[in-house]
């Protein structure tokens, strides 16, 4: 199969971890071809274009079947006005690509675990089998709420003087189709979904729970439960083994799915799809896929970036666009096999030694089986 991939490497690492995925998938999947296709997106294109996300890139991206970004922003741009920020071409991408439903997994690798913050004990007091292990799927809606919702500055005319406001706004088709996005993986998983809001105190968190409280009725086989969000970020880190699936707002899902990826012991290992529904005449399921760290500027170019979480994207990619589980299986099996072999960047090696970017790459390219050999 022929597969046309836009690729945005964005800013700082950017371009120094998604040259490594691309070699992963090539490897993975070599009975298929991949036409790579870079684009412009963040503070590169703001240097080159003066946008975050000049018209061209997004129109490159929606005729691809795919996207994979690196990372975008960094301190050469903070200054600049809100609608001008590198991070802007995110919003654009997720919006015109109409990717609403993030999945971010986070697990605990046991290659790793000495990594994880949490204590054992802890760990296996929190799990239904008593194993020191967590398995996370948070699924966070994406493009809708309060980074889409009307914003902006006034003044009044009485002594709290100059006022700024963002409004959260969810309609029930948003709701609706990300909720069903997280039963249909808790079904493949572990049954169990876990909503969480505000309802205590925003009207549109009590709009999601009486949407999910309605639709949890068609999932019998998934147990549904409910958290305020100040309680799930507090049991992320005292007893995450408790959770399965999490849906939850685009903003709330932001914040716990990186305070998951700090749980888990570094971020550099954590990858995201953003999924949306097959577009009228296209053969594949809308997807942008990222890691989810940042751009990490102060080690740019230096060979220290962790580029699995890329890698992982990658991995990520193919099975949730292409259907190609071997291939994805392929990748993920070799990540484990290098952390087994005690491969680790600078993130995850604590006070021990350490390889660099390309170090990392290449032993993971090493490890990886083509999906051929894996039937």
């Amino acid at each position: 199969m022929n597969y046309t991939i836009a690729i945005a490497p964005g800013d700082g690492i950017g371009q120094e971890v998604t040259e490594w995925a691309v070699k992963a998938v090539e490897k993975a999947a070599p009975a298929h071809h991949f036409n790579w296709t870079k684009i412009l997106a963040g503070g590169c294109a703001i240097d080159a274009e003066g946008v975050p996300l000049p018209p061209k890139s997004l129109e490159t991206a929606l005729a691809c079947d795919a996207l994979l970004l690196g990372a975008v922003g960094g301190p050469k741009w903070e200054t600049l006005p809100g609608n001008l920020r590198p991070e802007r071409a995110l919003l654009g991408l997720r919006a015109g690509l109409g990717v609403y439903a993030n999945l971010r997994p986070a697990s605990l690798i046991q290659e790793l675990k000495d990594a994880c913050p949490i204590k054992d004990e802890v760990l296996k007091a929190a799990h239904p089998q008593g194993k020191p292990e967590f398995d996370i799927l948070i699924v966070r809606e994406l493009t809708g709420g309060i980074y889409f919702g009307e914003r902006g500055r006034g003044k009044a005319e009485n002594v709290l003087g100059d006022y700024a406001y963002d409004t959260e706004k969810y309609s029930r088709a948003e709701v609706e189709r990300v909720l069903r996005f997280g039963y249909e993986a808790a079904q493949k998983r572990r049954g169990k979904l876990c909503m969480v809001d505000k309802s205590n105190v925003l009207e549109s968190s009590r709009f999601w729970r009486e949407i999910t409280a309605e639709m949890a009725k068609n999932y019998d086989g998934v147990e549904t439960s409910y958290m305020y969000v100040d309680n799930a970020a507090m049991q992320l880190v005292r007893a995450p083994g408790q959770f399965d699936v999490i849906v939850t707002s685009n903003l709330f899902g932001d914040i716990l799915s990186d305070e998951a990826s700090a749980v888990c012991g570094s971020i550099g290992l954590l990858a995201s799809a953003s999924l949306g529904d097959k577009a009228p005449g296209k053969k594949y399921i809308a997807g942008m896929y990222e890691p989810v760290h940042g751009s990490a500027p102060d080690i740019a170019g230096k060979n220290l970036a962790n580029p699995l979480a890329a890698i992982l994207s990658g991995a990520m990619m193919l099975r949730y666009s292409f259907g190609l589980e071997t291939e994805a299986c392929a990748i993920e099996n070799a990540v484990r096999a290098v952390l087994r072999d005690g491969c680790r960047t600078k993130d995850i090696a604590g006070s021990g030694k350490y390889i660099g970017t390309t170090e990392m790459g290449t032993a993971v390219l090493a490890a990886i089986y083509p999906a051929e050999v894996l039937r």
